[in-house]
Parts: C-alpha cells; structure tokens; sequence
C-alpha cells in the first residue's frame, strides 16, 4: 500500500549540486517555505575533481562526503529514489510507493550515465585498458592506465550526446600527454581525440589557444566520429563518422571514454519532459513551459548551454528567487543568461578558464585574459572552486559572496593552507 506523507511547499528532486543549492538558498530568503530533497544516495561527490584524481594528482576519497553531512539545516531530507512525475495532481512516487504532494517542484535530479549503450564498454572497463573519468568507481583506473602506459595509441572520446562537463574528455588527454612526456613515453605514443563535437570547443577566443595546444602537444583528432564500439579482448575501438556513416577501426592500448548520457529514466517517461527526454523549461526563468509550478536546473534540463556546476551555480539563484515570488503571488524576478564555465585544465598546473553565456560571449570574472593557459588559474580549480562549492553553493550564498572566493584566489587558497606561487603548488601533480 502506499504510504502518503505530509505536504512540502516544495520538492526538490536530486540531492547533488543543483537541488542541495537551490534548498540552502530557499532556506535563506523563504525560511517559512518547507522544503524536501528527495535523494536516495547516501554520499554526495564533488565530481569536478575527478578529472585530477584520473591524472594522480590526489586520491578519489578527497571528492566524497556523507550525504547527511550537506543537507540544508531545516530541510528534510526523503530517502528514496524519484519513480513517477504526476504535474496533473501535484505529486511524485517514489520507487519505494510513497505518494509526496507538493505546492512547488524543482525537478534537478542530475544526468544518467548509459554505460550499456555502447556494446562493449562495460566488459572493456571492467577487464581490459579502458578508463572513464565519469564515475568515482573508475576514475582511479585512468591513473593506473596512465602509470602503467609504456607506449602505443591512447584514444580518448567524446559522445553524440549532451552530457555534464564536456570538457572534461580533452582535459584528461592534455594530462595524459604531460604524463607520458614525464615518464619518457611520449615520443612512443599516438594521442588520439575521436569527437562527435564538429571542433575543440564551441566558442571562438578559447578554441584558438585549445586549437594551439592540440598541435603544441601533437594530438590527432577525429572530429565529428563517435564511438560507436568497444571490443576490449582485441583493443579495437569503432568509431563512426557523423557525416558518412563510415566506421573506421581504431586500434588503442589505452581507451579513456566520456559515455553517453541522458535524462534519468523517470524524467524521460514523465509529461515533464520534452525532445530528447530532457525536463522542458524557459530559458530564462526555469519556470516549466506548460506548469507553471514546476521549474528545473542542472543536467536533466533541456537549457541549451553546457551542463557544468559553474552553470548550476547561477541556475540555483534563479530557481530558488523565482519560487519564492511563485510562492508569494508576485512576479518572477530572476533571469538566467545561459552563462556557463569550463576550466579547460590543459597540463599539470597549466588551465584556460572558460566562460561563457547562451550566446557563446566570453563572460569572464578576472581582469585578465582567461584565454591564456594559466598557473594561477590552475590553482583557482584545484584549490578555489572546491571551497566555493562546499562553502559557497552548498551553503545557499548568493554570487557576491562567491564571487569574492572566485575573484580573490589568494585568501581563498590560503584558506585551503597553499600559498599562491608556493613550490607546493608547482609540484601539484608531479608524484
């Protein structure tokens, strides 16, 4: 029988970076909203950082806490996974048959990652010298490929799907080269980036100097190909031309793979959702296009810019201003331009910091040129950003007081104990 529980003035689906930020803001400026976070995972991931774990820069166990431990004071936290939207009567199921009412729904439950979509994959990760930097339980093998590598090709790849921090596939490339250049590898080895993307990245000023490490560090590429194939036991990736339909076969020693993703299952078969499965929102406000109690943010969304926790950061302030005026009987006062960040780490203490708005304009938060591969920009996302996240967005704090983190990276990384310039810091990585 299910079980009914009391009412939430509002329901957050997703207890990852979009839902808990969204719940801490609301805490902040409507305390007298109840707010409910439906998340069944018991540890919460700070995943921007797997992309130095997979290149030994630290341990894994440094990007997980316990879930209870970044729960909103005063939020309630419900236990069970999400299983069926209902908007008509203002409810959600859940998988364990509780039936949750609310008066507003931020739907926000992260992106799915489907492993089983390309035959092979999981059996080639599982056995055989293929890594994926998307899951705390394989990142630790990218950095046992990458210390065991004595030569041969290194292929790495990047889907036909949207799919959260699409930069991350070349940033563990340009890591991997670095590597095999330290280790004496390098003139031994091929690099190879099989993109279903049509270019390095999609906005011009930080395709240019990506453009220029890709041919500094000698990489090939294979523009729009997607993997379509692995077969591990012969170390034989397909690829398939967007354009042709060709399929070419691409012998490796080493395979790093972004997989494909998508909305979770629920989302995809709920009225919610829209072309490709995603949850249908207005660009601007993340209001729902047809219920106008329901709003949304993060991966599962169908906003068109890229699915990144910087994007997350500015959608949550959106989100929760716009549900308290909602919830208040006044008109929505936030509006989201789409802006986005991708710090493309380019080597061992080297990164561009890219960001950008729906427009593909450069929206850039230092008075520098954030095109150019910087250290200090380096220390910014190994050190900076995790505290931003923890201390900043978990913690419901509006942009100014996260920006002073972003803006200001010498308190911020002395915070962290690391002196800017410090040959602490410039080692980072080098073990």
């Amino acid at each position: 029988m299910a079980t009914k529980i009391e009412d939430s003035d509002v329901l957050i689906i997703g207890g990852g970076a979009a839902g808990l930020s969204v719940a801490a803001r609301l805490r902040r400026i409507a305390p007298q909203l109840g707010v409910s976070v439906l998340e069944p995972s018991q540890r919460h991931f700070y995943q921007p950082l797997w992309t130095l774990v997979g290149a030994g820069v630290l341990a894994k166990e440094r990007t997980v806490r316990p879930q209870a431990s970044v729960i909103p004071r005063g939020v309630r936290w419900i236990q069970d996974p999400a299983d069926e939207l209902d908007p008509d009567n203002n409810q959600v199921v859940t998988a364990g048959g509780r039936h949750l009412p609310y008066r507003f729904l931020v739907v926000a439950p992260g992106i799915q990652i489907d492993w089983d979509s390309i035959p092979g994959l999981p059996a080639g990760i599982a056995s055989g010298p293929v890594a994926s930097n998307w899951s705390y339980d394989t990142v630790d093998k990218t950095w046992e490929l990458l210390r065991g590598f004595k030569g041969g090709t290194a292929l790495f790849t990047l889907p036909a799907t949207p799919i959260k921090c699409p930069g991350a596939a070349q940033k563990i490339m340009y890591l991997a080269d670095d590597h095999f250049r330290r280790t004496g590898v390098r003139d031994r080895a091929q690099i190879i980036f099989a993109s279903a993307a049509g270019g390095i990245f999609g906005v011009p000023k930080y395709a240019r100097t990506l453009n220029g490490v890709l041919a500094r560090k000698g990489i090939e590429t294979l523009f729009r190909h997607n993997l379509v194939e692995v077969r591990s036991e012969k170390q034989e990736a397909v690829v398939e031309s967007l354009d042709s339909g060709e399929r070419k076969r691409i012998h490796f020693d080493l395979l790093h793979v972004a997989p494909p993703q998508s909305a979770p299952d629920f989302v995809k078969r709920s009225s919610l959702s829209g072309a490709g499965g995603w949850v249908e929102l207005h660009k601007h406000t993340l209001q729902h296009v047809r219920w106008p109690n329901v709003f949304g943010l993060g991966d599962a969304s169908d906003l068109p810019t890229a699915k990144t926790g910087a994007a997350v950061r500015h959608q949550a302030l959106v989100v929760a201003a716009n549900v308290a005026a909602a919830a208040a009987s006044r008109p929505l006062p936030a509006r989201y331009d789409g802006y986005t960040a991708c710090p493309v780490v380019t080597g061992y203490g080297r990164l561009v910091m890219a960001e950008f708005d729906y427009e593909l304009r450069p929206r850039e938060s230092f008075p520098f040129d954030q095109s150019k591969e910087r250290f200090s920009m380096y220390l910014v996302k190994r050190y900076g950003l995790p505290l931003l996240y923890w201390q900043g967005m978990l913690r419901g704090r509006a942009l100014g007081a996260e920006r002073t983190i972003l803006s200001h990276s010498k308190p911020a990384l002395a915070s962290a104990g690391i002196a800017v310039g410090s040959e602490e810091a410039r080692q980072e990585g080098k073990s």
